[in-house]
């Protein structure tokens, strides 16, 4: 896959290309079924196959009081990405500029003389340019003008077939799944475990004190985390080792009153060893129940027993998505 980013270096396809648009957070089954479409006329027309995205969620720019948290980092997206087999991604840094350009001059910009796009395929909802003035039909008008044709996909559901909005695959539907501790609904709407990245960070060390030693993960504030619980997953190394892991996720009611933020805390089944200042990657396969505060040390070390034990079955399910 090759990335370019602002359209510097970009070479137009000689074969001309079938291109989506769009923030791509996440890149869930939706989004996977857009791709699809344009890698057939890849397949069909010979046409390179691309994608358009964002550095930076537009929202976080045009309001940034209300942007939604990121179900994935650039880095996650572009690995996202590639995974589909498209053949160009073009990254746009979306900044106060680039928001107040208009529906055309961002056409003129990135679809014709960046791509040569000969097919335009997007979400029957898009939206682009300034104020969000451009949309599906504008796309059509402008399509007539410079040599593409624009096809509005209807949003789906998991099955890939067009859905009500209340079935509907969309990064909004996730966030408030995970939001609701509806983790199992996430991952499905995702086709895979929702991950995280972070640094593993120095702690209280009360984990150790407990008898369960965990590897605190310093997530960055505009990721999207799941709702405070306790959770089975996968922990990854930077080397892509691959280890079990029962997670807690909250802000540790027994022992603090308050706290301002929620702490990610990982307990690696059959592990010692150091990871601290490791970049690594979390998955949250299964929810296994909420954070809940208890009366005293014994109970809560009686409760992460069971936890410990739970996480253990599941991820040692045949078929677990690692």
């Amino acid at each position: 896959m090759k990335v370019v980013r602002d359209t510097e270096g970009c070479v137009a396809p000689m074969q001309g290309s079938a291109v989506t648009i769009g923030a791509y957070d996440g890149v869930h089954l939706g989004h996977q079924q857009v791709i699809r479409a344009v890698r057939d006329l890849e397949d069909t027309d010979g046409l390179a196959s691309a994608v358009v995205t964002f550095d930076r969620h537009p929202a976080s720019v045009v309001r940034p009081e209300s942007a939604p948290m990121l179900l994935s980092d650039l880095d996650q997206k572009l690995e996202y990405l590639d995974a589909t087999g498209i053949d160009i991604v073009v990254v746009i840094t979306f900044d106060e500029a680039r928001s107040e350009e208009s529906a055309e001059d961002f056409v003129r910009s990135v679809l014709v003389d960046c791509l040569r796009a000969r097919k335009v395929i997007v979400g029957e909802d898009f939206h682009f340019g300034h104020e969000r003035k451009g949309n599906v039909d504008l796309l059509i008008e402008l399509g007539a003008i410079h040599g593409f044709t624009v096809e509005g996909m209807d949003l789906v559901g998991v099955d890939g077939q067009a859905a009500a909005a209340a079935d509907r695959v969309s990064s909004t539907a996730i966030r408030r799944a995970l939001a609701e501790g509806d983790l199992a609904s996430a991952n499905r709407l995702l086709g895979r475990p929702h991950e995280v990245r972070g640094i593993v960070a120095h702690g209280d060390k009360r984990g150790r004190e407990l008898g369960f030693p965990t590897a605190n993960v310093s997530v960055p504030g505009d990721i999207m985390l799941p709702a405070d619980g306790i959770y089975a997953g996968w922990f990854e190394r930077p080397d892509g080792t691959v280890l079990r892991t029962a997670m807690s996720l909250g802000r540790r009611p027994t022992f603090y009153e308050e706290a301002h933020a929620s702490l990610l805390e990982c307990f690696i089944l059959d592990f010692e060893g150091d990871l601290y200042d490791e970049s690594v990657r979390v998955r949250f396969v299964e929810r296994l129940r909420g954070e809940q505060k208890f009366d005293g040390i014994e109970p809560l070390i009686e409760q992460m027993q069971r936890d410990v034990e739970r996480a253990r079955e599941i991820l040692a399910r045949p078929g677990g998505t690692v």
